[in-house]
């Protein structure tokens, strides 16, 4: 069959993979002038930096479509607190208990205990919400999915994580770790479900791993295979209409200024900005308005920083946590601005790849949650911010050498920063057309919002599939593979003949 594919994020090239090896005849449409979409590298004066998702789980979805050399941390995240704790979180059960032994910290038990429900949730329900649709009926009748509705309490519906959270643990240091996973989905531990503690499955139990060459080595390899396998790549194409009727279903897009049919149509476009762009001015996207009154996810704001020194107290992951992280969460949903106490996140990947910046200097991405664009100040929030997060760091540099001996020079990390680049929500918006620039679509701030995230397919639009970070089962990069296998699935099971 010939099939477009709209949008090169990893879940267009992860389809387009997918169906090119079963012998279809695809094309990718991509508005921007290479594959990867929010996955992408900057490049400059010997520095590379990876500006999208970084964290790397679930590698065998990657394996199941190219080849990809990959090892697994043995730190996944060195946490930075005001009280001047540094906690690593080490993937061997041993180190972390003498690690959080070390810090005074009693809640190893409870963290296990965690795990071990968190990987009973993962083999409960991953088959329904992550690897198939649980918007058709059918998915819930299969064997396999019937203990579920048996297992709700278990499964942590009726209460927000951070409840989850603060019922188990003793220590607030703790609770803010596993708070920190409604994060990876955009939202906030006060009132997304309990459900997402799963989350920590995949890090802690399955596992963080780091690509050989970078996160972009993912998006690489997947893109030479799609190559491999025949698929056609049309960059610097922005679609600008699927063309679509009740007989036929989406039958063409519009690109160019010319409209070619296609047999299936693959969309890895955010879906909020296809029902107001992508559907044609006459007609009225079906779920318009659901997709209208969904709170958007959090956004970013990213400084990639090339800095001019060496500093090991940072690992590859580092979060510097807020002293008030209740409030930087009202702060990013209700009054939907940048706190002045941000929690920061840390990515340094020459701690992995040595080539990743010059001799000497290493290559900071350092970001911070940020509300979706809603027409802020954001040239004055940037400005605030960058002042507020450099204060940050240069804190608790200047602690930790303080309390080692370590030197009695203070660090200013201003005057190290010999290149910077910025993403802020409307970059991140203009950039990969993702409305308000939220980065994971809707956000999962409700009880129901797994059930009101939007479908892989639409019964009112035969051949219209959609795959990506705004649809089910959601955003990262493990789940935007899944919503690949889905689609693939999908695929195999209505067109099989």
């Amino acid at each position: 069959m010939k099939i477009a594919v709209i949008g090169s994020g990893i879940g267009g090239l992860a389809i387009a993979a997918r169906l090119s090896k079963k012998g279809h005849n695809v094309t990718v449409y991509e508005k921007n002038s290479v594959a990867g979409g929010k996955i992408s590298q900057i490049k400059e004066r010997g520095y590379r930096f990876d500006t999208g998702p970084s964290l790397f789980t679930l590698p065998h979805l990657t394996e199941e479509i190219a080849e990809i050399n990959y090892f697994k941390l043995e730190n996944s995240c060195r946490y930075f607190y005001e009280d001047g704790t540094v906690l690593n979180f080490y993937q061997n059960a041993e180190r972390l208990k003498r690690e959080l032994e070390e810090k005074s910290i009693t809640d190893y038990d409870n963290i296990c205990k965690r795990l071990k429900d968190s990987e009973e949730i993962y083999n409960l329900t991953s088959n329904l919400f992550i690897f198939n649709s649980f918007h058709k009926i059918k998915n819930f009748l299969k064997p396999e999915n019937r203990k579920i509705p048996l297992r709700l309490n278990k499964i942590g519906f009726h209460r927000s994580m951070h409840s989850a959270n603060r019922a188990l643990f003793k220590d607030k240091r703790v609770i803010q770790i596993f708070d920190r996973y409604a994060t990876y989905n955009g939202s906030s531990p006060y009132r997304a479900p309990a459900t997402l503690n799963m989350i920590s499955h995949l890090e802690h139990n399955i596992g963080a791993f780091f690509p050989e060459k970078g996160i972009f080595s993912i998006i690489e390899s997947i893109y030479n295979q799609c190559l491999s396998t025949g698929v056609k790549f049309e960059f610097n194409t922005l679609v600008k209409e699927i063309v679509n009727d009740k007989i036929r279903g989406a039958y063409a897009i519009k690109a160019n200024n010319e409209k070619v049919a296609f047999d299936i149509i693959v969309s890895d476009s955010d879906v909020n900005y296809l029902s107001q762009n992508m559907f044609g001015k006459e007609k009225r996207y079906p779920l318009a308005g659901r997709l209208k009154r969904a709170e958007p996810s959090s956004s970013a704001l990213i400084f990639y920083w090339g800095v001019k020194a060496e500093f090991k107290l940072f690992d590859i992951h580092n979060i510097l946590f807020s002293s008030q992280y209740k409030r930087e969460f009202s702060a990013l949903f209700e009054t939907k601005e940048l706190y002045y106490d941000p929690t920061i996140y840390i990515f340094i990947s020459k701690r992995a790849v040595e080539s990743d910046a010059p001799e000497g200097c290493e290559n900071w991405f350092v970001m911070v949650n940020a509300p979706a664009n809603s027409g802020q100040n954001w040239p004055l929030a940037v400005k605030q911010a960058k002042r507020d997060i450099i204060q940050k760091i240069n804190k608790i540099i200047n602690a930790q050498q303080s309390l080692h001996n370590r030197s009695s020079e203070t660090i200013d990390i201003e005057k190290l920063i010999e290149i910077e680049h910025i993403a802020s929500p409307v970059t991140i918006e203009k950039n990969t057309l993702s409305s308000h620039g939220a980065l994971y679509g809707s956000s999962s701030n409700s009880l129901l919002s797994a059930f009101l995230r939007h479908p892989n397919s639409l019964k009112s639009i035969p051949n219209l599939f959609f795959v990506g970070g705004s649809v089910h089962p959601g955003g990262g990069i493990p789940l935007c593979l899944a919503s690949a296998k889905i689609v693939e699935k999908e695929i195999d099971e209505i067109y099989s003949y």
